[in-house]
């Protein structure tokens, strides 16, 4: 197993762990599970914001490393959460990853059939 299948896997023991000890069984379709885990990335994001010193008007801190690493791995649970409530494998994001990692190279360097991209 990879490694990118073994967090897909460990994601989706935790998600059920969470439903079903929080009595969650059929409340929310997928739907409504992408919408809950948008607004929770949401929150993740702003708490790397925050490690990462973004408010101008204040002194800047020391970045505490271990601290922004633990908040991008928690951004992590919620974005594999979603590719799972969205029926999305490891797999599938891999390969789907390639395709789109090629287009958007390809749309930087002006090989795009879309005129708003240009080198």
């Amino acid at each position: 197993m990879d490694k990118l299948d073994h967090i897909f896997e460990m994601q989706e023991k935790l998600n059920n762990f969470i439903i079903n000890n929080h009595n969650l069984c059929n409340k929310y379709n997928s739907e409504v599970w992408i919408q809950k885990n948008i607004l929770a990335l949401i929150s993740e994001l702003s708490e790397i914001l925050d490690e990462v010193n973004f408010k101008w008007w204040k002194n800047p801190k020391a970045i505490d490393r271990q601290a922004l690493k633990e908040e991008l791995v928690d951004v992590l649970h919620f974005f594999v959460s979603m590719c799972l409530h969205a029926g999305m494998t490891a797999e599938e994001l891999y390969q789907i990853y390639l395709d789109k990692n090629k287009e958007n190279l390809n749309r930087q360097v002006g090989n795009s059939s879309q005129k708003d991209y240009r080198p």
